[in-house]
């Protein structure tokens, strides 16, 4: 007999599920989710809600489509699905006006969102998520938000702010790059910044804050391409900061963001970081070749993290770390993407103190006071137990 594990957690798309169609009773639906949109027995939402008696009109496509297909930067053309004759939206790259539009042309009156988040602000899933919340608001149209875990655990808030000159599709609202927060509590913060009343959300049960995604039980269905499991997502918020510079963070790879590096890098980065004070995680030189992004069929010389602790592993110090000691060793190589880096970090202080040569601990330290202004900002919108 398979050994199968305990799911300990019921997503929120099983929670309404159960409900036949419960407040969804009568309405004109619009579903906004992607492949990862799965209850634990892998059923997708879309087959589920329909089963339930769930109006569903339509459906919209983040940034990789509806059915997560895309690449990262490009998603799934407006068609419709095959298995259900329901028309499909791309929403991706349009903002709140063209959803709005979306909506209003499907006839939607609540849109039900569920969208899988990695627990990053810059993870498009996040704007979409915002972008959603304030297309719904310009088109009198309700949002049912149906929540799930942040992989990376609800207790740690880490990294800068988003400062408002800084906002993008990479980060639409002023919130640390590590949130902390379930999309369900996202939604709550965000419908707040907007002023929007018409918010409401289908809360798990089981989840606790201090959980790692392994502890729900719940399956991994990458919610993006290069986001293929869990340990991914621990590394993610510091090693995709490396995106804004002419490092590769390993796209075209089997280990997206566990692995980076240079075609003119060698074994001292990875010896250099050794030295450091990197808790929770050991690192390895790495060799590899990428099969499409930077350095494509180039051999890239760098190193790879294995996270062996993640409750005092900081992947935003860790990243931060990688660009000093880079910088430090190959002056006239290394570069930064200053316009991208800076809407990766909310702002453009990280990259002027790296460039100042400012020690990592300090950066970080200079966090402090915003983050525990925004963690009071947060507090109010919290669903679940186990707070910091």
């Amino acid at each position: 007999m398979p050994i199968i594990a305990a799911v300990a957690v019921s997503p929120g798309i099983e929670q309404l599920a159960s409900s036949r169609p419960g407040p969804l009773a009568g309405r004109r639906v619009g579903l906004l989710t992607n492949q990862a949109g799965v209850l634990p027995d892998l059923r997708h939402g879309l087959d589920v809600l329909l089963e339930a008696g769930v109006r569903v009109t339509a459906g919209f496509g983040p940034e990789h489509g509806f059915r997560g297909s895309a690449q990262a930067g490009s998603s799934e053309p407006t068609t419709t699905d095959p298995g259900t004759g329901i028309p499909l939206y791309d929403t991706y790259g349009g903002g709140s006006s063209r959803l709005a539009e979306q909506l209003h042309t499907a006839g939607v009156e609540v849109l039900v969102a569920d969208l899988q988040g990695v627990g990053v602000r810059f993870y498009t899933l996040v704007s979409t998520l915002y972008d959603a919340i304030e297309a719904a608001g310009r088109a009198g149209v309700g949002v049912l938000v149906l929540d799930r875990p942040n992989p990376l655990g609800g207790t740690r808030v880490e990294g800068p702010v988003l400062e408002p000159a800084f906002a993008s599709f990479v980060g639409r609202a002023p919130i640390p790059l590590r949130h902390g927060m379930t999309p369900g509590e996202l939604a709550l913060l965000f419908a707040s910044l907007l002023g929007s009343s018409g918010v409401e959300v289908v809360r798990m049960a089981g989840w606790r804050r201090s959980m790692s995604f392994a502890a729900t039980g719940l399956p991994w269905v990458p919610p993006s391409p290069n986001m293929p499991t869990p340990a991914t997502a621990l590394c993610y918020p510091g090693t995709c900061l490396l995106e804004g510079t002419n490092l590769s963070v390993g796209r075209g790879t089997t280990t997206p963001f566990e692995v980076f590096g240079a075609p003119w890098a060698d074994g001292r980065l990875a010896a250099q970081l050794r030295e450091r004070p990197l808790a929770g995680v050991r690192v390895r030189e790495a060799h590899f070749v990428p099969t499409f992004s930077a350095y494509a069929g180039q051999v890239v010389h760098g190193a790879q993290l294995h996270v062996v602790d993640r409750e005092v592993f900081d992947p935003i110090r860790v990243g931060l770390e990688v660009l000093a000691v880079t910088a430090r060793t190959w002056p006239g190589r290394f570069e930064f993407d200053e316009a991208h880096f800076d809407r990766l970090c909310g702002t453009d202080s990280v990259r002027l103190s790296l460039s100042q040569g400012v020690e990592v601990e300090t950066i970080c330290r200079s966090w402090r006071d915003d983050l525990g202004a925004f963690c009071s900002r947060r507090q109010a919108h919290l669903l679940y137990g186990d707070a910091p």
